[in-house]
C-alpha cells in the first residue's frame, strides 16, 4: 500500500502528542516468537526501538530465546523436558542456554540495531549484578516439590547499569539469565524479567510480544480481541478460562509490574510489521491493555 503525502502527514500528526507524552519515559519490550525467528519482523522490531530512542523515548529490550536453545540442545544430541512450562535446566544445560541466549540471541540483537542505525549494547543479568537470583522452587499438584535444576527466580534488580547506558545513548538488550549469591547463573522466564525490570526503572510501559493477537473473549474468534483487562477481572476470565495457558504467567507479569508502579501494561501481536509503533503511537493501539482500575 503506497501513502499519499496527505495519508503520511496524518500519521505524523496522530503520533505527536504521544511522542510529546512519553518523551524521556522508558519502555521496556519482551521481544520473542515469531518476531524473533522472521527477518522481517526483526527488522520492524528494531526499527520500532530505534525510532523510539530518536523521538526520545528509551526502550530497553528483553529477549528470549526458546527456539534458538532447542537447535544448539538437538545438535548436541541433549535432550530436554517442560514441567509446566518451565525447562528443566540441569548443570550442562545451563551452561548451553547462556552460551545461547547470552552469547549469540542477544549478540546478533545488538549487531542488528547496530546494522540499522541505533546503538545497541548487550547485557545479561549477570552484568552489574543487574538481576539477582535464587533457585526457583516448584510444588506439584500432588504438593511434591519438583527440582527444576538452575530455573532462577528474581530476588533483586540493580537498574544502574541500565540507566547508565540510556543516558549514553545506547539501546540496552538483556539476556533473561540471572546471578546467584556465589555467583551461579539462572534460566529465567523473559516475561518476568522484562516486568520486573520494568518495575526497577520505573518504566511508563512494559510491552510483551507474543504470537497471538492478544487476549481474546472467545479464542476461536479473532474478532473478539479485549482491548482493555483491569487488574480486578483477571481472577474471573482465569477462572472461566478465558486466560489460559501460557497467556496465564504474561498476565500475572503485567498485574505485577502494575501493582510495582509501572504506568501501563500491553500484550500485542509481535507477528504485526510495527505493532510496536502502533501501539505507543496511534489513537486504537493494538493488543491487550492490562491496567489497574
Amino acid at each position: 500500500m503506497v501513502l499519499t503525502p496527505m495519508e503520511k502527514a496524518a500519521i505524523l500528526v496522530e503520533a505527536l502528542p504521544y511522542i510529546r507524552k512519553f518523551a524521556g519515559e522508558t519502555v521496556v519490550i519482551k521481544y520473542g516468537g515469531r518476531a524473533m525467528v522472521n527477518d522481517h519482523l526483526k527488522q520492524g522490531v528494531i526499527t520500532d526501538c530505534i525510532l523510539l530512542k530518536l523521538v526520545g523515548i528509551h526502550p530497553v529490550l528483553v529477549h528470549g530465546g526458546g527456539s534458538a536453545i532447542d537447535e544448539m540442545l538437538r545438535r548436541l544430541g541433549k535432550s530436554w523436558e517442560f514441567v509446566r512450562g518451565q525447562r528443566v535446566t540441569d548443570e550442562e544445560t545451563m551452561a548451553i542456554v547462556e552460551m545461547v541466549l547470552a552469547g549469540k540471541v542477544n549478540k546478533e540483537i545488538v549487531a542488528l540495531i547496530n546494522k540499522l542505525g541505533g546503538k545497541g549494547i548487550g547485557l545479561s543479568g549477570k552484568d552489574g549484578n543487574l538481576i539477582e537470583a535464587r533457585k526457583k522452587v516448584l510444588i506439584d499438584e500432588q504438593g511434591e516439590t519438583v527440582d527444576l535444576g538452575y530455573v532462577g527466580e528474581i530476588t533483586r534488580v540493580n537498574p544502574e547499569i541500565i540507566n547508565t547506558v540510556l543516558e549514553k545513548g545506547y539501546i540496552p538488550v538483556v539476556a533473561p539469565i540471572g546471578v546467584g549469591e556465589n555467583g551461579e547463573s539462572y534460566n529465567i522466564n523473559a516475561d518476568y524479567v522484562a516486568g520486573e525490570l520494568a518495575a526497577a526503572l520505573g518504566a511508563n510501559k512494559l510491552v510483551l510480544l507474543t504470537d497471538v493477537e492478544g487476549i481474546l473473549a472467545d479464542r476461536e474468534d479473532p474478532e473478539s480481541l479485549l482491548s482493555v483487562v483491569r487488574v480486578s477481572e483477571v481472577p474471573e476470565l482465569i477462572r472461566r478460562g478465558v486466560i489460559s495457558g501460557g497467556m496465564i504467567p504474561k498476565v500475572e507479569c503485567c498485574v505485577q509490574a502494575l501493582e510495582k508502579g509501572v504506568g501501563r501494561t500491553h500484550i500485542i501481536d509481535g507477528r504485526i510489521l510495527h505493532s510496536i509503533l502502533l501501539e505507543v503511537f496511534t489513537d486504537e493501539g493494538v493488543g491487550t491493555m492490562v491496567i489497574k482500575e
